[in-house]
């Protein structure tokens, strides 16, 4: 029997999800059809994907703070795999500009400019989620509009920062791969990651793995090991944004850390594990293991290969 209270405020986040991104859509194809300059359009695309990235995420939140994390990982899995297909060259996060400062396909002028426009849309985006929430629709909006939001920062800056560079260096590794690669189902398979990345540290936030070892063979001596693991505290600990205009729409102002902190663990943290990236997926190990995939075939998702 279908649960009314629940599946109603669920409605409610869905419809939100689906006006957002109709939105941005309909402005994207406007700026497509109006605006001849190359890379004007393009800046107006990046604030539109970052608007519409942040928006949607905003409302994530309720989602999983609700309705839990697995229906929280299929809205996001559907999003981002409509994302890809949708945003073009846009992408609504600026250390793929700082990439290609450091592989010369741009400059700084261009790389800055397009920070700005992500920023911008990102920014403003809330006032457009506040009235929403203002609305009240449904209870799990209530009081949302306009109630203090807490940093999920909960650890030294240098801690935080190294966990949001590390994830962010898996990330764009596997990105890099799959566009090396060219699989067949490249983009779900994007989506899949970068969901699984985020869901694997929510699902395990609260478990804890101990091992004791005890050994007491010998006549005068007695050793006693224990050790404890918290496994996917790391989200705990900083949220796992992974990009940086995300995290400042959604945390910059936050209670819980200073704007200074905050820009150093998800511009800078993010930043320097995507500039690490760029570099790590040059090694020759690295390199060997994606031309030794792509020579495999069988049954296989690789899009130059037959089944």
């Amino acid at each position: 029997m279908l649960n009314k209270v629940t599946f109603a405020p669920l409605v409610v986040s869905t419809l939100f999800i689906l006006l957002t991104s109709l939105l941005a859509h309909c402005a994207r194809r406007f700026v497509q059809k109006t605006v001849k300059e190359p890379f004007v359009k393009l800046l107006l695309e990046e604030a539109i994907a970052a608007a519409e990235l942040c928006g949607c995420c905003f409302e994530l939140i309720v989602v999983a703070d609700n309705f839990g994390v697995a229906t929280y990982a299929i809205f996001l899995f559907a999003l981002t795999i409509w994302w890809s297909l949708n945003w073009g060259d846009a992408t609504a996060c600026p250390y793929t500009h700082v990439e290609d400062l450091i592989e010369g396909k741009g400059d700084i002028r261009k790389a800055l400019l397009k920070t700005w426009a992500e920023l911008t849309g990102g920014l403003l985006v809330f006032k457009y989620v506040q009235l929403y929430w203002a609305l009240e629709i449904s209870d799990t909006h209530k009081n949302k509009a306009f109630e203090d939001c807490s940093a999920d920062l909960q650890v030294p800056v240098l801690y935080g920062a190294i966990v949001e560079g590390i994830a962010t260096c898996l990330c764009r590794l596997a990105s890099r791969s799959l566009s090396d690669l060219n699989p067949r189902y490249a983009t779900a398979i994007d989506s899949f990651i970068g969901t699984s990345l985020v869901v694997a540290g929510v699902l395990t936030r609260n478990k804890v793995f101990v091992y004791r070892y005890e050994d007491s063979s010998a006549k005068d001596l007695s050793v006693s090991i224990f050790c404890k693991v918290d496994v996917g505290k790391a989200f705990d600990y900083s949220g796992g944004y992974f990009n940086p205009v995300l995290a400042t729409s959604l945390k910059a102002g936050c209670e819980g850390h200073t704007l200074m902190e905050h820009a150093l663990v998800y511009w800078i943290g993010a930043t320097a594990g995507s500039i690490i990236s760029v570099y790590l997926y040059k090694l020759p190990s690295i390199q060997k293991y994606v031309r030794g995939t792509t020579e495999v075939n069988g049954d296989s998702i690789w899009a130059d290969k037959e089944d």
